[in-house]
């Protein structure tokens, strides 16, 4: 397993980052043993959020980790402030209010990776700053970053921050696949575009890819043809993806892995530091990812699968 850095961690983050968006009570045996054989493999860091699951993911978790005694031997990130049914939450009350929550339901003292789940561009970026801090000042918090936030924005938060004498955003979370998506799968999820991944080379700031393997779009279960998974068809079906598809079975083919496999490599070989978002709920599905995440592609196989060696 290879492993990043973030600013304000003392532990480095595995590249392979374990979803939990299925953790409920009932199922409770099967995340701890999904944690457990992801652990195995060199696996330390796990995404959650306030709303995951009606807040029963976070709760699962602070199970796991307080029966197996292991709290400090994992990276945690969880996210708050997501919008409801009255619109946007991003506010320092909101950020309290959930944080606090997250913290009870974890059993946790501290939130080592602490993210805004969407934005609210009415909200100036100095106000979500100086809220965040608060909590990294009293400890709750280790490092704070954003999911679904473009990069102006989040340069925006950080340049305030640094003229402030404050702490940054360290990390971001969009999506970032090698299909690329034709609309946001939900309101207010930001896809990682050319600009953006350029903004990430640049200030080399980690970025955790959600549905980094396109919802099961490369694991060849779907065709033009089928159109049963709707938001499958909404979100990924285009003639460039399909294109993309064929060639990550071609490369495939050529390096005697499969498609998805090749789906992940493309967004841990990103000239910027990665971690990939999993769902793997099998043996199988998590092997698949582990050696996924070994494969080495360079930069013109990079350019070729995504097609942008294409318009040179």
């Amino acid at each position: 397993m290879e492993y990043l850095h973030v600013q304000g961690l003392n532990k480095p983050v595995s590249r392979l980052m374990k979803g939990s968006d299925y953790f409920f009570h009932n199922v409770y045996d099967k995340a701890a043993a999904n944690l457990d054989a992801f652990f195995a493999i060199g696996g330390n860091s796990i995404d959650t959020a306030h709303i995951y699951c009606g807040g029963q993911s976070e709760e699962v978790i602070g199970r796991y980790m307080k029966e197996r005694g292991n709290r400090e031997q994992w990276i945690v990130l969880t996210k708050g402030a997501h919008h409801d049914q009255n619109g946007p939450r991003v506010s320092r009350e909101a950020i309290r209010s959930d944080l606090k929550d997250s913290l009870d339901r974890l059993q946790f003292d501290y939130i080592d990776m602490y993210a805004l789940h969407r934005d609210d561009p009415a909200v100036p970026a100095g106000e979500v700053i100086e809220a965040l801090n608060e909590h990294i000042a009293s400890g709750a918090v280790r490092s704070i970053g954003v999911s679904n936030w473009s990069w102006q924005r989040i340069q925006e938060a950080n340049e305030y921050a640094a003229a402030n004498g404050l702490v940054g955003f360290s990390f971001s979370s969009p999506n970032l696949s090698l299909a690329k998506a034709n609309e946001p799968f939900w309101t207010g999820c930001v896809s990682a575009d050319e600009e953006t991944c350029a903004w990430h080379e640049a200030n080399q700031i980690p970025l955790f890819s959600w549905s980094s393997q396109a919802r099961g779009f490369f694991t060849g279960r779907f065709s033009p043809e089928d159109r049963t998974n709707e938001d499958l068809v909404r979100v990924f079906y285009s003639e460039d993806n399909w294109e993309r598809l064929e060639r990550a079975k071609q490369l495939g083919e050529r390096k005697n892995v499969t498609a998805i496999q090749i789906a992940l490599a493309y967004v841990l070989n990103q000239p910027f530091p990665t971690s990939a978002l999993i769902g793997a709920q099998s043996l199988e599905e998590l092997r698949s990812c582990d050696e996924g995440s070994r494969i080495i592609l360079t930069k013109e196989e990079l350019e070729w699968l995504d097609l942008s060696s294409d318009k040179k």
